[in-house]
This record gives C-alpha cells, sequence and structure tokens, in this order.
C-alpha cells in the first residue's frame, strides 16, 4: 500500500497535468495549491488555497480563504465555501482529493457567492466639519465687530459743548432753533413766531448755565 508521501508524488504529477497551461491554477510549492475563480475584476471573484499537511490524503488539506486576493469577499461567503470544501473534503479521505475540491467549487459557485454583491458598495461619505473650523482671535474679532466712533472736528465739539449745561447734559429747547428754522422752511411764520416766542420764555425760564 502506498504511502501518504507516495500518494503526493502521484497527485502532484496529476494535477500539474491536467492544469497545464491553465492560468487559473498556480503551485505555490510542492504541497500548496491554489485556484482563481472568476474574472480578476469581478467583485465575485475569490480564490482557494488548499495546502497539504504529512499525512495527506489520509487527512484532509488544510483550506485557506484567506488570502489578500479574497479582501473583498464577505466572511459569510467565505465560510460557506469553506463549509461546501470541508463536507466535500470528508467523503475522499484516503484518496488525493484536490482536483475534486477544485472542480467542485465550478459546478455550485452561483449558489455559493449569492450573497456576494457584484461591485463594491457605496460608501457614504460623512462631513465631519472639521474642513469647517475656524480658529480665530477673539480680540480680532472683538475689534472688528467694535463701531467706530465719529470723529468730531474742533469746532464741532465747541458748539456740542455750547448746546448742554456744561456738565454733559443738553438743556431743555436746545434743539429749538433747528425746529423753527425746518418750520420756517415748511410752514407758516407765525408758527415759526409762536415757536421762537416759546423758546424765548423757556430759556429765561430755565437758564442754560443754572445751577
Amino acid at each position: 500500500m502506498s504511502t501518504p508521501l507516495e500518494q503526493q508524488t502521484d497527485e502532484r504529477e496529476a494535477l500539474q497535468s491536467i492544469y497545464e497551461g491553465d492560468d487559473n491554477f498556480k503551485e505555490i510549492d510542492l504541497t500548496t495549491y491554489q485556484y482563481k475563480y472568476g474574472e480578476e475584476d469581478n467583485y465575485k471573484s475569490f480564490l482557494v488555497e488548499l495546502k497539504w499537511g504529512e499525512n495527506y490524503p489520509d487527512e484532509a488539506p488544510t483550506i485557506n480563504m484567506n488570502t489578500f486576493y479574497n479582501r473583498n469577499l464577505l466572511p459569510a461567503v467565505k465560510e460557506e465555501i469553506q463549509a461546501a470544501l470541508t463536507t466535500e473534503a470528508s467523503q475522499w479521505l484516503g484518496c488525493g482529493m484536490t482536483y475534486t475540491l477544485f472542480e467542485c467549487l465550478k459546478d455550485n459557485i452561483e449558489q455559493l457567492t449569492a450573497a456576494q454583491p457584484e461591485t463594491a458598495p457605496t460608501m457614504a461619505v460623512v462631513d465631519d466639519g472639521v474642513g469647517a473650523l475656524k480658529i480665530s482671535d477673539a480680540d480680532a474679532d472683538a475689534k472688528r465687530k467694535e463701531p467706530k466712533k465719529e470723529q468730531l472736528t474742533k469746532s464741532q465739539k465747541r458748539r456740542q459743548w455750547e448746546r448742554t449745561d456744561h456738565k454733559g447734559e443738553r438743556a431743555r429747547g436746545w434743539d429749538w432753533v433747528d425746529i423753527v428754522k425746518h418750520l420756517s422752511q415748511t410752514g407758516s411764520k407765525e408758527d415759526a413766531a409762536s415757536m421762537m416766542e416759546s423758546a424765548a420764555a423757556t430759556s429765561v425760564l430755565h437758564p442754560l448755565n443754572s445751577q
């Protein structure tokens, strides 16, 4: 009876002959073999790697679905494929089974990858607002918001002072001159004269500089 090592040698030669010219098949080393399913640009494409142990084929090969090629494969799909291979391998213990395992997936590939999307899922772009943050100088902002004070000439300041009681308060009737002037232009002369008399009387009753 052949030993596992002799069986591996015979199977290796058979695999090299069967898959000669098949770009999907790849022999990594004397005990590791890969097979790729589907077109490389297809999101449902995947790769299966089988590695023989010292006692293969009396024991099942190690099934590796975590190669870089399978980075886009959903975990659930990986588990589905691995489960199918494990079930198939259990029926062929003691016999060379690498070819059988690779081929059994071809017959069930549609079912095994049904949950795998055909295109990459769209990722929503979340704007966290970081780009909109602006670091500002509080003092500079306060200065910009502070209204500019009106700059008065010396003559304007003197007239403003004369209209007050020299304590910063404006005496009653300080703007009557302007009102009278306005009435003289828009109203009757009688209204203007009446307003002048009232202003004069108020000035007598309430001196500008009274303490």
